[in-house]
């Protein structure tokens, strides 16, 4: 299988299970305590493994400045969830995203994209507008939103660069979940003068469920982008959008309405554009 393809299925999956995790984080009763949980699970898990790859060496600046763009996502991220539904914030935080990646990617770094592939992002993109068309938004969850979906663009900007300067895309995988671990659970327990750690006990099992799936579909993101473009398979990450309303729908409670089928019709219809590209 050539390895773009390979590339998009990967993230195809990736996105789905990362909608699960944010279900899981958005579900907690003490959402900053379970983030901290969720990336402290992953850094712990994956410790043991920094020993079996290679050191990273000359990805050191983008590990770094993932971690810090990660861990400004995450607040900005559980601040949206704090003042906003699921199903009104992730599309919004999941729409900026690509569009600004492949501002940057495309438009500033010069990667290659074709017409088709340029056409499916913006349709993906503006396709998760579509789904909250007619929705009131409060203005503060509006915003943390689109800035999370700034920091998104930013760590993905990063991460495609870092894994592919990296002696191997398991180092860069590893390294990544472990730096940003320390720092995402540093941050957060000083913010919270330490109150998540026991926020963080009597929640720890879909914690540490989350965890071990955010290993899983980041580290299928990583690999992706080890393999082809940055902005399309980006852009077809939030494909997950499908999975993300399938839960919103079926376990909590929220209608189908002619713009959410709208949406998934266009992020469904720019995929294919970008797959065909």
């Amino acid at each position: 299988m050539p390895p773009l393809a390979i590339a998009s299925i990967l993230m195809i999956a990736s996105g789905s299970i990362h909608a699960i995790v944010n279900a899981i984080v958005k579900g907690g009763r003490d959402k900053m305590a379970g983030r901290a949980l969720t990336d402290g699970s992953s850094a712990i898990i994956l410790l043991p493994a920094t020993l079996f790859v290679p050191w990273p060496t000359g990805a050191w600046g983008w590990l770094a400045t993932s971690a810090l763009l990660h861990a400004f996502y995450l607040f900005s991220l559980i601040r949206a969830y704090q003042v906003g539904d699921l199903s009104a914030v992730y599309p919004v935080l999941r729409g900026t995203a690509p569009l600004l990646t492949a501002l940057v990617t495309l438009g500033v770094l010069g990667e290659p994209a074709t017409t088709q592939e340029i056409a499916g992002i913006a349709l993906v993109g503006a396709a998760m507008f579509v789904m909250i068309a007619g929705r009131h938004v409060a203005s503060d969850a509006l915003g943390w939103a689109l800035l999370t979906g700034v920091f998104i663009a930013g760590y993905t900007v990063i991460d495609a660069h870092g894994v592919r300067a990296a002696p191997s895309p398991a180092s860069y995988i590893v390294w990544v979940f472990v730096t940003m671990g320390g720092v995402v659970v540093t941050m957060f327990g000083i913010a919270s003068r330490g109150a998540i750690f026991a926020s963080a006990a009597r929640q720890w099992k879909p914690g540490v469920i989350a965890g071990a799936l955010s290993i899983v579909t980041y580290g299928m993101a990583l690999w992706a982008f080890s393999l082809g473009p940055t902005a399309p398979l980006a852009a077809l990450r939030e494909t997950g959008m499908v999975t993300a309303l399938a839960i919103a729908v079926l376990f909590l409670g929220e209608r189908v309405t002619p713009g959410r089928i709208a949406g998934v019709l266009g992020i469904l219809a720019g995929a294919a554009l970008i797959l065909s590209g």
